[in-house]
C-alpha cells in the first residue's frame, strides 16, 4: 500500500482554487481536491466556503457531510 502523502498547512492554504492553482479543501484530518467540482469554481462554494481551509468546524453546520467526500479526490493527510 502507498504511503500516505502528508499536506502541510501551508500546501492546503497554498492550494486555493486561484490563479490555476488546484484546489483543496480539509476535512477531519483529510484534504481533498475539489477543483473538478462545479460547486467549488475558482476555489469558492457558493460564496460560502473557500478552498485553501480546514472547513472541519464550518462543514459541521452544512446540510451534507462525509458522503459527499466519496465523490472528490483524496490527496493525503493534514498535519
Amino acid at each position: 500500500m502507498a504511503e500516505q502523502k502528508k499536506i502541510t498547512r501551508q500546501e492546503l492554504q497554498e492550494n486555493n482554487g486561484k490563479n490555476g492553482k488546484p484546489a483543496y479543501i480539509a476535512y477531519q484530518g483529510k484534504v481533498y481536491d475539489v477543483s473538478a467540482s462545479s460547486f467549488w469554481l475558482e476555489g469558492d462554494h457558493m460564496g460560502m466556503h473557500d478552498a485553501g481551509k480546514d472547513l472541519t468546524e464550518e462543514l459541521d453546520m452544512a446540510p451534507h457531510r462525509e458522503e459527499t467526500f466519496t465523490r472528490v479526490k483524496f490527496v493525503g493527510e493534514l498535519i
